[in-house]
C-alpha cells in the first residue's frame, strides 16, 4: 500500500534543485536588470590637480576562444588634464586582439603594441585621423613590449617562443630593422641565465614583459616570472646588473614594466610595478646593494602593471584589476583618477614621452612605506579581490591554510574579472560556480544510482536464468 510520502532521494533531488536556484538567481537577477553601458564604462574618479596634458591608456580587454567580448573591449583611451574622455580607439579586427604598450612619438603619433592570432601587430597611430602611418605583423605572440630605437629599428621583448621539437625556450631580445624587415640583434635568456629558474624552461618561461634602452648601450629586461629585473650590456651581452632573484618575493614578485632613473650622484634607481605584491616599489643602488627607498599601495592596489614618475615628482600607476590609472604624490594621495575598463596595461602622460622622466623619491625626500588615500571608490568592471578574494583570504588567515588561502584570493581576484560576464559581480560567479558543482555531483551520484540498479538487474536476470 502507497504511503504517498515522497521518498528519501525525491526529497534530496528537491533540496538539490533549490539551493541550484538559491545560487542561480542573483545571476539571473543581475542579466534581467544589467545596463548595457555599465559593463564598459569610462569614468573620472578623484580629480584635484590638472594633468599636465592628455593621457594616453592602453586596455587589454578580454577575448577568448577568437571572440573579443563586445563589453570589454580591447582600447586606446585619450583623457584630457581633467580627465574628461578626448577620444577611443578600438581594434577588433583579427582573432584574439590586445592592447598592451603604449609609447608617444616624438612626432606625435603613437607606437601601439596589439597581439592577435598568435602574431603581434605593431604599428604607428597618428591620434587625429586614428589611422595608421605603417604595420608590421611579426611571427610573435603575445608580445607585451615593442620600442623604437630610432627611426629605422624596434627593439622587441620577445616571450612564449618554445621550441617543441628541442624542448627548449628560446625567450629573446632582439632589434627589428624596419627597413631590412630583418633581425639584426639578438639576446636569449637560455644563454645568459640559469636555466633551471621558475621550474626550469617551458612554453611561457620568462614572460618577459617589457624592454626599455638605456643610453646607447644598455638594455632594461622585465622577465616576469624570474621575480627580476635585468640591465644588460648590448655590446658584451653580459648582465651588468640584477634586481631581485627567483622566488624572492620579499623583492619582487612577477614584477612588469620597471623604469631605469639615476638619483643624485648617479645612483642607479628603479621603479617598477611590483604587481602580485600589489605594490609600487622603488629601489636604490648604493655600494653594490639595492636598498627600496619606496613602497605604496600594498592595501589598495590590485595586479598593478606600469608605474611612471612624473617631471612633478609625483607617480603615473596603471591598476589594473581596479580597472583605474591614477597620479600619487610621494605621500600616495591621489590627486588624478581615471577608471579605464576592461583591464588598463600602459599608461603614458603624452607630453613627457614613455617611461619615467622625473626624480627619485630620495631627490624628493620621501622615502617610506605609504598607503593611497583620495580615491573615489569606485568598481568599474568590479573589483573580485576586494569581495570574494578577500574573503577567501581573511577566512584562512592564521590558520596552517593561510598561504595557500592568501594565494587562491589572488588568483580569484586575477583571473574572475576577465572569466564573468560583465553582469555579475565577483559572488554572483562563486555562487554559479558552486550551483554547476551541484549539478555535476548530482549527474554523478544520478549515474551511479542508475549503474548500481542496471548492475543488480542484470545480475539478478542471470541467477534467474541460471535457476531456469
Amino acid at each position: 500500500m502507497l504511503s504517498g510520502r515522497p521518498s528519501r532521494r525525491t526529497l534530496a533531488r528537491g533540496a538539490v534543485l533549490l539551493l541550484v536556484l538559491a545560487l542561480l538567481t542573483p545571476s539571473v537577477v543581475g542579466a534581467l536588470t544589467y545596463e548595457p553601458s555599465d559593463g564598459e564604462s569610462l569614468q573620472r574618479g578623484t580629480v584635484t590637480d590638472a594633468a599636465n596634458g592628455t593621457t594616453v591608456v592602453s586596455t587589454q580587454g578580454y577575448t577568448f576562444d577568437g571572440n573579443t567580448n563586445p563589453k570589454k573591449p580591447a582600447r586606446l583611451v585619450a583623457l584630457d588634464e581633467r580627465g574628461e574622455l578626448n577620444w577611443t580607439y578600438e581594434s577588433r579586427e583579427g582573432a584574439n586582439a590586445w592592447f598592451f604598450d603604449v609609447d608617444p612619438l616624438p612626432n606625435g603619433n603613437f607606437l601601439v603594441v596589439s597581439p592577435r592570432s598568435g602574431n603581434t601587430l605593431v604599428y604607428e597611430l597618428d591620434p587625429e585621423t586614428r589611422t595608421r602611418e605603417w604595420e608590421r605583423l611579426l611571427p610573435y605572440e603575445d608580445t607585451h613590449d615593442i620600442d623604437m630605437l630610432n627611426d629605422t629599428a624596434l627593439v622587441i621583448s620577445h616571450m612564449r617562443a618554445w621550441n617543441e621539437s628541442q624542448q627548449v625556450s628560446n625567450d629573446e631580445i632582439v632589434v627589428y630593422n624596419l627597413t631590412t624587415d630583418s633581425v639584426t640583434w639578438r639576446w636569449r635568456y637560455r644563454n645568459h641565465v640559469d636555466t633551471d629558474l621558475d621550474g626550469g624552461m617551458n612554453a611561457d618561461w620568462s614572460h618577459s614583459n617589457d624592454v626599455d634602452a638605456v643610453g646607447d648601450d644598455q638594455f632594461l629586461l622585465s622577465p616576469r616570472n624570474f621575480d627580476q629585473v635585468l640591465l644588460i650590456n648590448r655590446s658584451t651581452k653580459a648582465i651588468d646588473m640584477r634586481l631581485g632573484e627567483d622566488d624572492n618575493h620579499s623583492v619582487l614578485n612577477e614584477q612588469h614594466n620597471p623604469d631605469y632613473l639615476v638619483g643624485e650622484d648617479g645612483t642607479p634607481t628603479i621603479l617598477v610595478a611590483d604587481s602580485h605584491n600589489n605594490r609600487i616599489v622603488e629601489y636604490a643602488r648604493t655600494n653594490g646593494t639595492w636598498t627600496k627607498t619606496w613602497e605604496v599601495g600594498s592595501n589598495s592596489l590590485n595586479w598593478p602593471r606600469d608605474a611612471d614618475r612624473l617631471p612633478n615628482g609625483n607617480t603615473l600607476i596603471t591598476d589594473t584589476l581596479n580597472h583605474r590609472v591614477i597620479e600619487v604624490t610621494p605621500t600616495g594621495e591621489i590627486v588624478w583618477e581615471y577608471y579605464a575598463t576592461w583591464g588598463p596595461y600602459d599608461a603614458e602622460r603624452v607630453a613627457h614621452g614613455d617611461g619615467s622622466n622625473g626624480p627619485t623619491i630620495r631627490e624628493q625626500n620621501a622615502t617610506g612605506t605609504y598607503e593611497i588615500t583620495g580615491s573615489a571608490g569606485l568598481t568599474a568592471g568590479g573589483n573580485d579581490r576586494v569581495d570574494v578574494g578577500s574573503f577567501i583570504e581573511a577566512t584562512v588567515a592564521g590558520t596552517p591554510l593561510s598561504a595557500v588561502g592568501s594565494e587562491l584570493g589572488t588568483l580569484w581576484g586575477h583571473y574572475a574579472p576577465w572569466l564573468r560576464p560583465v553582469w555579475m559581480s565577483g559572488w554572483d560567479l562563486l555562487y554559479a560556480m558552486l550551483a554547476g558543482l551541484l549539478v555535476a555531483g548530482w549527474l554523478l551520484a544520478e549515474l551511479g544510482v542508475a549503474g548500481y540498479r542496471f548492475v543488480r538487474t542484470s545480475d539478478r536476470l542471470g541467477r534467474r536464468r541460471r535457476a531456469d
